[in-house]
């Protein structure tokens, strides 16, 4: 097991630079260390496997399988078909419906002129049936692997590939209800219906509302009891036995079983938070180096491919034109709804891709002697090569990040009407992202559209979930995780009049995924302007209280691709005085611009004069300059002056606005300046200017702690004070 996992590892590590996925790298382990491999020599077969080896791994193999097929049954959201769209519905029907037709012909043409046996023509029918199939645990583990979960393309693949599985599903039950009838008769095959309509009904009716009583047994935010998930765990093992005993495939049990499971926490995180990383990192690698040759009963043995033998021949013919097939059905149908061709392409590989489910079909099949081992190597080779060249092909053909390139001007500098995306990672986020959105002051001439995100990392869902709490027509239930943001948010936006509009929505999904919904909403609701929370959260005497760094990778993700201006806010311990219009002027905000030119800190100066109209607002634009004279191009330097004199006549029209210009000569006096000033200040302002040199900041980079942050905003946040005060970095939209 170690040599499995550590082979395949090894493997995994160059390959995945080439966006290839893990389980081409487990078979070609199961290549190299099984009996068509390292295991022609007898010595390494004696040490490696043992005498009793293949009853031992196509043990544990088999019952990871069955464990990976429950899981899939619980991430599985049935939900999806109703939302799934006309294009998704026929390319996944046809993809399935057209190969079993044109493969059922060329079986019989191949039947025909070859003379197979009628033992091989069965073997024949089932490659063509396998090979047809689009199953939904393939196409969403490859939609995963390539980070494609929430493109649409991903929700596209997915849908489709759930609409094939359904069908699948359903015409095997009826070719098993019509061999159970042709088979046991009457008698035998009423006992078989009765025992699977039982089943069914047993699971709907009495283990679905059971574990429905689990949940609200659950308090909110606890975990669930050990002894359900044990429950749990055994139903599905015994579904598998149930299925097994009327004649069904036993990993079908465990999938149906699974889809009982009601997806989302808390029940079926729980159950992927315990058995995946067991399932997913032990098991399954076992099972597809198994299937890739360590037994005797399914080995792949490479060396005994040839097409002279008619079965190989023929498979090889049948399993070229289901493949043509099924890839010329769904591109056809895409073509048809007018899918840009490059899409189209790219969602045809990732239908038509094969994977574990196809291997252990055929590996099972094989085990009951239908294939000779030429024939098994060779379909196992197909898979390999599916699941190798399909991912380099879609990655060559599609770009998620496309759709986010910034062909027109979405920042707070080309904005009429101000809307501003504010993303909440922790419940303690809500107040200061509040009092900040307060301080922008919309008014009938700049109004202020608001969008609040709620962000919810969750495990269980094979698809995420998006939810726009506008379009809900239920109440919001005792139970909802956003709530209380949107409770805030609404309070918000009756107390603010000025503000036009205020949205709530909640994103439930992994966080690896997270940055693509927030760029995806920025860019569906023409947002000008991000606020991303920083990742740290600090003690009222200066110590850090808590980081994360998921959600830091997950700004840096979104600064580097979002489709307009991005701003991370700071809170060194004070949450951003809250301030209102009622309020009386002892009760202002002092803010600071610190400003040395280029696109952010103009785009900074814009964000800076929307918040100076603000009554009991108190702007210090303080500009560093070079004591020498400085350096800096011609267009550049004509820009930051055009912004500063715009801004001159709130200095003379009110008070609030003051302008000091600091001499520096290098970045030391800069520190030692804006460390002087640290108590003056509520609130700073700074660009992020990344990659932008300057004298005034030569030097402050060197121990750059919070890159993302660039030069001012990493000394701002990595200063060790007792100082309280809030930090706004901004960042221009980037033209990609």
């Amino acid at each position: 097991m170690f040599a499995i996992f550590f082979t395949s590892h090894v493997f995994h590590f160059i390959l995945k630079r080439f966006s290839i996925p893990l389980l081409v790298s487990q078979i070609l382990a199961g290549m190299i260390l099984g009996k068509a491999g390292l295991g022609l020599q007898a010595d390494y077969r004696r040490i490696m496997f043992g005498i009793d080896s293949d009853q031992l791994f196509g043990t544990i193999g088999g019952f990871g399988f069955q464990l990976f097929a429950f899981l899939n049954g619980v991430k599985m959201d049935l939900s999806l078909m109703r939302k799934t769209g006309r294009m998704a519905l026929c390319s996944g029907v046809l993809s399935m419906v057209m190969p079993l037709l044109f493969g059922a012909v060329t079986t019989s043409i191949v039947n025909s002129y070859l003379g197979l046996l009628e033992l091989d023509k069965l073997s024949l029918s089932l490659v063509m049936l396998v090979h047809s199939m689009t199953p939904f645990p393939v196409t969403c583990s490859f939609v995963s692997d390539l980070e494609l979960t929430h493109s649409e393309l991903g929700r596209l693949g997915l849908s489709a590939a759930l609409s094939s599985e359904l069908l699948t599903q359903f015409l095997a039950c009826n070719a098993f209800l019509v061999g159970i009838f042709y088979q046991y008769h009457y008698f035998g095959a009423l006992k078989t219906v009765a025992i699977a309509t039982a089943f069914i009904t047993l699971t709907v009716f009495v283990v679905r509302p059971a574990m429905l009583w689990v949940i609200k047994q659950t308090p909110e935010g606890r975990p669930v009891r050990d002894l359900y998930i044990s429950f749990v765990v055994l139903g599905a093992l015994v579904s598998g036995l149930i299925f097994q005993f009327i004649g069904l495939n036993m990993f079908l049990g465990s999938l149906a079983f699974g889809l009982a499971v009601p997806a989302g926490p808390p029940l079926a995180s729980a159950l992927v938070d315990k058995f995946e990383c067991m399932v997913s990192g032990v098991l399954i690698p076992l099972f597809m180096a198994m299937c890739a040759s360590l037994t005797s009963s399914m080995k792949a043995n490479f060396r005994e491919i040839s097409f002279d033998k008619k079965l190989t021949k023929g498979a090889a013919i049948v399993v070229t034109v289901v493949s043509l097939t099924k890839f010329g059905a769904c591109l056809v149908t895409l073509f048809y709804y007018r899918m840009p061709k490059q899409d189209a392409f790219a969602l045809a590989f990732i239908i038509s891709s094969k994977g574990i489910v196809e291997l252990g079909a055929y590996a099972f099949i094989s085990e009951s002697g239908l294939f000779t081992e030429g024939m098994f190597s060779f379909l196992a080779i197909t898979i390999l090569v599916s699941a190798t060249v399909s991912p380099i092909f879609v990655n060559w053909l599609y770009d998620p990040w496309r759709k986010y390139a910034g062909y027109q001007k979405r920042n707070i500098m080309h904005s009429k009407d101000l809307c501003v995306l504010a993303c909440i990672y922790r419940p303690d986020n809500v107040t200061s992202i509040i009092n900040f959105l307060q301080a922008l002051c919309p008014t009938l001439e700049s109004p202020v559209s608001v969008c609040a995100l709620h962000l919810i990392k969750i495990s269980g869902r094979a698809t995420s979930l998006f939810i726009s709490h506008q379009k809900q027509k239920r109440s919001l239930s005792a139970r909802s995780i956003s709530e209380n943001v949107i409770l805030s948010f609404s309070n918000f936006w009756r107390n603010n009049c000025e503000i036009e509009s205020v949205n709530v929505f909640t994103s439930i999904s992994p966080t690896k995924f997270m940055h693509q919904d927030i760029c995806t909403l920025a860019l569906d609701e023409l947002a000008s302007f991000i606020v991303l929370p920083f990742h740290l959260k600090w003690l009222v005497d200066g110590s850090i209280e808590s980081q994360d760094s998921i959600f830091r990778t997950l700004n840096c993700c979104v600064l580097e691709r979002a489709p307009c201006s991005v701003g991370i806010l700071i809170d060194h311990g004070n949450q951003v005085n809250s301030i209102s219009r009622e309020s009386s002027r002892e009760q202002s905000l002092l803010v600071a611009l610190i400003f040395f030119g280029g696109e952010d800190d103009r785009e900074a100066l814009v964000l800076a004069k929307h918040m100076s109209q603000h009554r009991n607002i108190s702007l210090t634009i303080i500009h560093f300059v070079l004591s020498t004279g400085e350096i800096k191009s011609d267009w550049e330097k004509m820009q930051d002056s055009d912004r500063l004199r715009n801004m001159k006549p709130d200095f003379k029209e009110h008070r609030e606005v003051t302008y000091i210009e600091e001499t520096v000569s290098d970045g030391l006096e800069t520190s030692n300046k804006i460390r002087s000033i640290l108590h003056k200040y509520d609130f700073f302002i700074v660009g992020r200017r990344k990659d932008v040199e300057t004298i005034q900041t030569a030097g402050l980079d060197y121990m750059n702690e919070y890159p993302e942050l660039g030069a001012i905003g990493n000394l701002l946040a990595s200063m060790e004070t007792t100082e309280r005060y809030s930090v706004l970095v901004v960042q221009q939209q980037i033209s990609l």
